[in-house]
């Protein structure tokens, strides 16, 4: 038969397993969980770190051209004509359409221009004043040209003008924000 290992009081004792081979099992099933669950940890927190990041990564406004009005109604500006165009937002997962107020002018040359009514010094909307024939900001008294250019008040240039093309014989408007209380243009938004 079967020997079995007895001490000296004479109870038996199961044969004793090697004590590395032991160890080295605990090791193994100890890492191959830390693995299998970095692994199931690494996989459920992919749609986790997309959510996050989406609205990061995302163009928050995409620039598309409004329409202002057909051509001919500008053919024979006077003075600027105020026109409302709609501009649809994308932020993250939020749309919005805002309405923003444009003026189309013509320039020295006859040209038609479109100009933000946003002011350039603090963001105020500019309205046009028919009796004194220029652009006068409620806010600082900052005055402008039919054509935009800045006459006097504390804003550092003149209004801002939009990129305008046509398309099927209606004027098109890209709307922009500019930055403020600069004397450069430059776009932000």
């Amino acid at each position: 038969m079967c020997a079995r290992a007895t001490d000296s009081e004479g109870t038996t004792q199961p044969p004793a397993a090697p004590s590395s081979l032991v160890g080295d099992r605990r090791s193994f099933l100890s890492a191959l969980l830390a693995v299998g669950s970095a692994f199931v940890g690494g996989l459920l927190s992919v749609p986790l770190i997309r959510f996050a990041l989406f609205p990061l990564l995302r163009r928050t406004t995409e620039l598309k051209s409004s329409p202002v009005g057909a051509m001919s109604e500008f053919s024979s500006l006077t003075e600027p004509a105020m026109r409302t165009i709609q501009i649809e937002l994308v932020d993250g997962w939020r749309k919005t359409i805002s309405e923003k107020a444009v003026y189309v002018t013509t320039d020295k040359d006859g040209q038609l221009r479109v100009l933000s009514s946003v002011c350039p010094h603090l963001g105020c909307t500019v309205p046009w004043n028919k009796e004194k024939n220029q652009f006068i900001c409620p806010c600082h008294g900052g005055t402008f040209t039919k054509d935009g250019a800045r006459v006097s008040g504390p804003s550092l240039r003149g209004m801002d003008t939009l990129e305008t093309s046509t398309h099927d014989g209606q004027l098109m408007v890209r709307f922009q924000y500019f930055r403020q209380l600069v004397a450069d243009k430059e776009a932000i938004g």
